[in-house]
């Protein structure tokens, strides 16, 4: 977790906390402002060793390497980078808001050089006040901009939950359609490192319960690209979750995938490999997981397993798994999450109430995170979500296969 000096940038002053912005902050608040007005399964340990589905962390640092195709690969810091930049660009009244995201170039370095090529106007560090940076931001978008709500990780946003649901998600609907409310609220989600149990939580389930947001879960540098620039121009609040431990990581990218005009929908699910078998469900992180059972079963017992990338929370793209079901005549979902109430829960349950029900040759099943608060030991932090080995068990039993 990269350290929270807001203050020594302020005034070096713990009396900086009681502003609602900084002198330069407020500024750039009120010019903004200004222009709106004139337009249950066992887990165990997560192994750190690289995949083939992404390249080392060595590789991290490459924006864009060549690859043996004439392709190039991309991080997923990268990826959201270029997004921001390429709609900033696109439209003037796009602008970034949050802890560190200026002169720190953001604490995971996601929003880096954007200050010195936007200025103070646009790329807006605030002190550590989620409730009223995100109040501000529900209010610019409110007013006609389209605010980027960048929080340190997901957890804080707690402290913004009302601004989030209540004054963002709510008032689209409430006003007829009159005042649409372009927000988008990004930042890392669900569990990292060592960081304990308040910094761990994933909170797909929370914000998928909830008319009015749209939720997503990226897992490759595409996903976050193109999905962070269709959120930036929907004109609904976007609750956009991306995953610490992917940020280095990079993947493949085609020449369209590069380009500034790639915007990929909201709320379609994508097959990222195709099977008969079985069709696992995830997202995020868990995709990578589920990619790496798949090619283990497939290699070790002929298994073919169909992976789809989920990619949107909500809107829930449930007639890909439908057919996908229909096909393989199983299901099995993975998440990071809890197991209570949460995706995994919410699929499973459309799947039983759809015409899917009755091509299922088996009852589905969920790989979930454990459902305990987030150990802080990283011996007990391992064990408490689903890895490769995990998931490549559970299908090996789901289909009768010990």
């Amino acid at each position: 977790m990269a350290s929270r000096n807001v203050l020594t940038r302020l005034s070096g002053s713990t009396s900086a906390l009681r502003r609602p912005l900084t002198t330069s902050s407020s500024a750039a608040a009120s010019k903004l402002v200004s222009r709106a007005a004139l337009a249950s399964t066992p887990v165990a340990r997560v192994p750190r060793s690289a995949s083939r589905f992404l390249v080392g962390q060595n590789e991290a640092q490459k924006r864009m390497a060549s690859s043996e195709e004439g392709g190039s690969t991309m991080t997923v810091r990268d990826a959201l980078n270029s997004a921001l930049e390429e709609e900033m660009l696109r439209d003037e009244t796009v602008f970034i808001i949050g802890e560190e995201v200026a002169r720190y170039n953001g604490a995971y370095k996601v929003t880096k050089g954007l200050l010195d090529k936007f200025g103070e106007d646009r790329v807006i560090d605030t002190p550590i006040t989620e409730s009223g940076f995100t109040g501000m931001a529900v209010g610019a978008a409110l007013a006609g901009l389209r605010p980027v709500c960048e929080f340190m990780t997901w957890n804080f946003a707690m402290q913004s939950i009302d601004q989030i649901v209540n004054s963002g998600g709510k008032t689209y609907y409430m006003s007829g359609g009159n005042v649409p409310c372009p927000v988008v609220f990004r930042g890392p989600n669900g569990a990292a490192a060592g960081v304990g149990a308040q910094h761990s939580q994933d909170f797909c389930a929370w914000y998928g319960s909830v008319p009015g947001l749209k939720v997503i879960s990226p897992w490759s540098a595409a996903d976050c690209k193109g999905l962070l620039k269709a959120a930036i121009r929907d004109p609904n609040p976007v609750c956009f979750l991306e995953n610490e431990l992917l940020y280095g990581v990079s993947f493949p990218m085609t020449k369209e995938e590069m380009s500034e005009d790639f915007v990929l929908p909201i709320g379609k699910a994508k097959i990222e490999k195709e099977g008969t078998d079985v069709t696992v469900v995830a997202h995020s992180k868990m995709v990578t997981h589920s990619l790496e059972a798949a090619e283990i079963l497939e290699k070790e017992n002929g298994i073919k397993v169909e992976v789809i990338n989920l990619r949107s929370i909500r809107p829930l793209d449930i007639e890909t798994i439908i057919a996908s079901v229909k096909k393989t005549n199983h299901l099995v979902t993975v998440e990071g999450g809890f197991p209570a109430f949460g995706v995994g829960s919410e699929i499973i349950a459309q799947i039983c109430e759809s015409s899917a029900f009755d091509f299922l040759d088996a009852p589905p099943e969920r790989v979930t995170g454990a459902d305990v608060p987030t150990p802080y030991a990283e011996s007990l932090e391992h064990m408490a979500f689903p890895d490769t080995s995990i998931i490549a068990k559970v299908l090996k039993r789901h289909l009768y296969r010990q």
